[in-house]
């Protein structure tokens, strides 16, 4: 990690700060806020305060205030709270199911090797509203509905990348190394092939958590993710949108919030990606 660090650029060092700082001010604003980002306040005493406000009872409000009074900092954040964690584990999720799926197609073939890619293929020929109406006539809206989604649609990719990595590896020389010592076909695998296979996966995990918050934001904007009061950064744009001109802070604080976690988590993902790259080759090359 702190080889990473030193290593990095300086847009790297810009996008981890940020990450960092939406972070922890997704877990203690809200836990400190001197008011609850839930509740109804006074609608005519505190609604659509403007950003850097102070209101009667001498409370700061950094970002303003909504139509209902509430602090938009603390909401942010809170949405913030939500939607990272949702990203987050979607993307892990896809990930992991991805990672399973392509090693094991990978390594056995045939058949299922088939069948595992014939269903990835069907499902990336489906067009994600049509999956997203599905679930959304299944399941009731919400982060389960939300997290579903992520992992139906997001795991063709990274099984692909496994796949393909896996394929490749199997016919190293430590692969006949490890059965002629009597090794298991599953021990070879997921000890020894399987973590020379990641470099990538782990890559598309990583960008894959900007996409998973921008999903979970459009879908929330639409009404299928998040349901109010729960704040999410895609309802708080949709509360805002009707007073754009009158109070455009509401929707401009969760969308400046919204494109700096995708923007960083995209800047993050193309930095670990060039090094992860870096240290293939250097391995590569100590190898020949």
């Amino acid at each position: 990690m702190i080889a990473f660090w030193r290593g990095a650029s300086g847009q790297t060092r810009t996008a981890v700060i940020m990450l960092l700082a939406l972070a922890l001010g997704a877990l203690l604003v809200p836990a400190l806020a001197s008011t609850d980002p839930l509740a109804i306040g006074d609608a005519l005493a505190l609604r659509l305060l403007p950003p850097f406000s102070v209101d009667a009872a001498h409370h700061f409000h950094l970002l303003g205030t909504d139509s209902f009074g509430r602090d938009l900092f603390v909401r942010a954040m809170l949405a913030g709270r939500l939607s990272l964690a949702v990203g987050i584990a979607g993307s892990a999720l896809a990930g992991a199911v991805g990672i399973a799926i392509g090693a094991i197609g990978g390594w056995e073939g045939g058949v299922l090797d088939r069948l595992a890619m014939a269903i990835g293929d069907v499902l990336l020929a489906i067009p994600r509203l049509v999956i997203l109406l599905v679930c959304a006539a299944l399941w009731p809206p919400g982060a389960t509905m939300v997290i579903t989604i992520l992992v139906l649609t997001g795991w063709m990719g990274v099984a692909r990348l496994v796949r393909g990595e896996v394929r490749g590896l199997r016919a190293r020389p430590f692969v006949e190394g490890a059965r002629a010592m009597g090794a298991s076909p599953s021990r070879v695998l997921w000890r020894h092939v399987l973590p020379n296979a990641l470099a990538p996966a782990i890559v598309a995990i990583a960008l894959g958590v900007g996409s998973a918050v921008l999903l979970e934001s459009g879908l929330s904007f639409l009404g299928l993710g998040i349901q109010p009061p729960q704040p999410s950064w895609g309802n708080m744009i949709a509360d805002g949108r009707e007073l754009i001109v009158l109070a455009p802070w509401i929707a401009l604080a969760p969308g400046v919030a919204l494109i700096l976690t995708v923007l960083s988590c995209t800047l993050l993902g193309d930095a670990l990606r060039a090094r992860l790259a870096g240290d293939e080759f250097e391995t590569m090359r100590a190898r020949s």
